[in-house]
Formats: structure tokens, C-alpha cells, sequence
């Protein structure tokens, strides 16, 4: 069956970093855009990154363009975000998504989702 599983996510500090990954199965992991969002407390799930099929293009929300990275590699099945220069407002339980329909940033567009994982960055 088709399985998404984060990395475990984890307390931060302010201005620290952390990899998050994302391990695919049961579906053709190269055929499929990857994306990561995210959900705060008391918030709706947000869009955070996006990658094409065979990588190279890759989309990001303003809030966090310049300090967070997607990657992927189709021979491993897994997609990546680095996120460098973390703030507080990063805190939330972060997805990522496979999707067949482009970098979409509307998260119907997406197939599968993994189960999440918490990211807390706090002193």
C-alpha cells in the first residue's frame, strides 16, 4: 500500500537547523511532484515547499524562501526539506505530499500524505 513516513521531527532552537525526510512506498515515487506543508495549533494547513518529478525546479512560500531547502532523490524514494534559520513561527506539524498535478500549493491537489511530524523551535 501506499506509505509516506517522516523523518522525526524535534525541539529546536531559534536560529538552529533541522533535515526532515520523507520515505515513499507503494507508488512510482519519480512519476509524482513532492511537496511539504505544514499545520500550526488553531491553523489551516499551509503550503511550504515543492519539487518537480525529476527535481531541479522547486517552489517555496515567502515565508520561508531563502532558509529552507527541498530536495530529492528518486533512487532512494525520499524527498527532503532542510530548514535553516528556524523561528518560531516554523512551529507546526509538517506533511509531506505526493501529487500528479505540478507545483500546487493547494493541498487537494495532492494523492498521498504522510502522518506528520512535530517541529518546535523554542528556547
Amino acid at each position: 500500500q501506499v506509505q509516506l513516513v517522516e523523518s522525526r521531527g524535534g525541539l529546536v532552537q531559534p536560529g538552529g537547523s533541522l533535515r526532515l525526510s520523507c520515505a515513499a512506498s507503494g507508488f512510482t515515487f519519480s512519476s509524482y511532484y513532492m511537496s511539504w506543508f505544514r499545520q500550526a495549533p488553531g491553523k489551516e494547513r499551509e503550503f511550504v515547499a515543492a519539487i518537480r518529478r525529476s527535481g531541479g525546479i522547486t517552489g517555496y512560500a515567502d515565508s520561508v524562501k531563502g532558509r529552507f531547502t527541498i530536495s530529492r532523490e528518486n533512487a532512494k524514494n525520499t524527498v527532503y526539506l532542510q530548514m535553516n534559520s528556524l523561528k518560531p513561527e516554523d512551529t507546526a506539524v509538517y506533511y509531506c505530499a505526493a501529487g500528479l498535478r505540478g507545483l500546487r500549493v493547494d493541498a487537494k491537489d495532492y494523492n498521498y500524505w504522510g502522518q506528520g511530524t512535530q517541529v518546535t523551535v523554542s528556547s
